[in-house]
């Protein structure tokens, strides 16, 4: 490790505007870092150079960072540490990307740095467990620890008819991309605390032209539609989030919204209702299994990203919405809406650096976190995604997962392949042992945090 210290030049702020990006999926090689004070909240920080930084345009933005007099730690090779932060700062895009933490323990700081970050420096906020999403104790990832989608069973509610279950019970995924029966509210029926952990959840703002007078509102044909809608999405786990009930209120447009609901949109989101956007990458249970309630997949890309009993139905209404917007479809052709899921599922692995994969002895190295997910798979099989459909593509060999009651993960160096790790569950092969690694093949081995969070991704050759 090399530690320089730097005398200063100029800061440079960058305007941004307010965004609700799903956060990237950061690159895993840790250039440096620099520690300094922030010329306009007087407040110290620390950057994480990260993916494609050299060590020296990492040094020259370091610098980049200080007034004439002022001071930084600059130190190759390791990332910041702060007993508390209210979050990250992500600047960057592709394979080069600087993170940045914002140290703190008080949640009254967390709107303060969420505005700075994103109004005045033009990045992306990330907020740590204080300022949003709860972690279990080591998880590493700053948000809740993924909760594997559950079958519930239930009674029906007192005043609602008997369900289609068996004895008269209401089955319902708890899943994000889950559904209960039509008709009933998801809420009564499924965990949105479950729900909540499968995907970053935040509250943000709806569309400026939400509250406005809908004087369609007052077509008997065009409310129909609206509401249809709106009764198909109380069905599902959208509501978990997209309710005013939710936690710290809900995140951009909700169903319960005063008015015509379907005004608190953004252009982008009436997109991946359309179809317009690909959404495969959220995942999605067939609908003989969900209720009859379908969405986007791999064999049917252009469905809604919406869970419904009539995708033609759903893409209708939301193709019109943009229409009236004046919008097109051509403006959104090639773009993925699953963020960093959508990263990971197109991920093509490059050769291990570091000692990554599988020694003679059958030992597993890895870098880059703890492990709740490890898989050992045929070179070039599909990179997992989302369950329930996209994360056991074909080619997985081996595959365990650590159940989310476990404070932290697996360390690199403590598994062996084939042997399945004391309270841990094994997914591929369904029974038994795995197939032998062959010497001199080439494996792909993939080492997740947790869903969507990579620690490893990389082609060994079996010694």
């Amino acid at each position: 490790m090399v530690r320089v210290v730097l005398s200063a030049v100029v800061v440079v702020g960058a305007l941004g505007c307010l965004r609700n990006d799903p956060v990237p999926t950061l690159p895993e090689k840790v250039v440096a870092h620099c520690r300094y004070t922030n010329q306009f909240a007087k407040l110290e920080e620390c950057r994480d150079y990260l993916g494609d930084w050299t060590e020296k345009q990492a040094k020259d933005d370091c610098g980049s960072q200080l007034l004439n007099g002022e001071r930084a730690e600059f130190e190759v090779g390791t990332k910041c540490s702060y007993p508390s932060i209210l979050g990250y700062c992500i600047l960057g895009s592709g394979t080069a990307f600087t993170r940045i933490h914002l140290p703190g323990d008080m949640d009254s700081k967390c709107a303060s740095a969420e505005r700075g970050c994103e109004v005045f420096g033009g990045g992306l906020f990330d907020p740590a467990p204080i300022c949003g999403g709860k972690v279990t104790e080591g998880g590493g990832t700053g948000l809740p620890t993924f909760e594997p989608p559950v079958l519930t069973c239930k009674d029906p509610m007192p005043d609602e008819a008997p369900g289609k279950s068996a004895n008269g019970q209401v089955c319902t995924w708890e899943m994000i991309s889950g559904a209960t029966e039509a008709g009933r509210h998801f809420e009564n029926y499924g965990s949105c605390d479950r729900v909540r952990t499968q995907r970053p959840y935040n509250p943000a703002p709806t569309n400026a032209d939400a509250t406005r007078d809908d004087p369609r509102m007052n077509d008997p044909a065009y409310r129909t539609e609206v509401e249809w809608v709106r009764k198909e999405i109380e069905a599902t786990a959208c509501v978990c989030c997209h309710k005013s009930t939710a936690p710290k209120g809900p995140s951009n447009w909700y169903v319960d919204q005063p008015g015509n609901f379907i005004n608190g949109f953004y252009d982008r989101g009436l997109a991946m209702g359309a179809g317009w956007i690909n959404s495969v990458g959220f995942g999605a249970f067939p609908p003989e299994q969900n209720n009859g309630f379908s969405r986007s997949t791999p064999e049917r890309p252009e469905d809604s990203a919406f869970v419904t009993t009539d995708p033609a139905r759903m893409k209708r209404f939301f193709e019109a919405e943009l229409t009236r917007r004046g919008r097109n479809r051509a403006e959104y052709m090639g773009i993925y809406g699953a963020g960093p899921l959508d990263d990971q599922r197109f991920f093509v692995p490059k050769p291990c650096e570091n000692g990554e994969g599988v020694d003679a002895s059958g030992t597993i190295t890895w870098v880059g976190g703890k492990a709740r997910y490890l898989y050992v798979m045929e070179k070039g099989t599909t990179s997992p995604g989302a369950p329930p459909n996209l994360d056991l593509p074909n080619g997985v060999l081996w595959r365990f997962d650590v159940p989310p009651t476990a404070k932290q993960g697996l360390e690199s160096g403590t598994v062996k392949y084939g042997v399945v790790p004391e309270g841990t569950t094994q997914k591929v092969p369904a029974s038994g042992s795995p197939a032998a690694l062959v010497s001199g093949r080439e494996y792909s081995l993939f080492v997740l945090q947790d869903i969507a969070f990579p620690a490893t991704r990389c082609v060994f050759t079996m010694k």
